[in-house]
């Protein structure tokens, strides 16, 4: 039997990390943790810790992947019970601007598109219950630069691919989560099509 992919919306602060840490432990003994962040400030290497400090019980593995994240989820699967990749936002800036990064927006979309089906695939390889966090970036106002739109574009068709595969999808409000992929509605001729796509 597959194991099931969830993945974890909600804006700042929702509390979606401490969720998605509660129901990992809820589905194995031995966690594994992928964390995507670079530290590159002090401001970051506070918010690293906050987050190490969490997850100070022994039933934890942590995994650095700001890049080839499928690699880690892999390896991750093999020493885990359940895999828990925070996050995706992270991941998505990472790809987008880090050191392999294209230029071009189109580019970029394929990119980055590319390294989530790649993370993805590694996912169901491994046979494990996996969870995806993710911040919902366009629903606060349109960002007043290029860049800021590009990104949040990306980042929410990333969010449309990853929402379309996983078998349950979170959203995280003020510390509450709700399973919307339960309460979604469906077209009665709808056959599993990918609405991440770009139109």
């Amino acid at each position: 039997m597959q194991e099931k992919l969830t993945l974890v919306l909600g804006g700042a602060r929702s509390g979606k990390s401490k969720f998605a840490e509660k129901y990992a432990l809820h589905a194995g003994a031995k966690a594994a943790y992928i964390a995507t962040a670079e530290i590159l400030d002090k401001e970051m290497s506070n918010r690293v810790e906050y987050h190490k400090n969490r997850r100070k019980n022994g039933r934890w593995l942590n995994f650095e992947a700001p890049y080839a994240a499928d690699k880690a989820m892999l390896e991750a699967g093999e020493l885990a019970d359940v895999v828990l990749f925070d996050c995706l936002t992270i991941y998505i800036s990472n790809l987008m601007y880090g050191k392999n990064a294209p230029v071009d927006f189109n580019a970029k979309y394929e990119y980055v598109y590319a390294e989530i089906t790649k993370l993805l695939k590694a996912a169901r390889v491994i046979n494990k219950p996996v969870i995806f966090v993710a911040n919902d970036v366009g629903a606060g106002i349109v960002p007043d630069s290029a860049m800021g739109r590009e990104y949040r574009d990306i980042a929410g068709w990333v969010n449309q691919q990853v929402g379309s595969e996983a078998d349950e999808v979170y959203y995280v409000i003020a510390g509450n989560a709700v399973d919307i992929k339960k309460m979604a509605f469906k077209f009665k001729d709808e056959n599993g099509e990918n609405y991440s796509e770009r139109p």
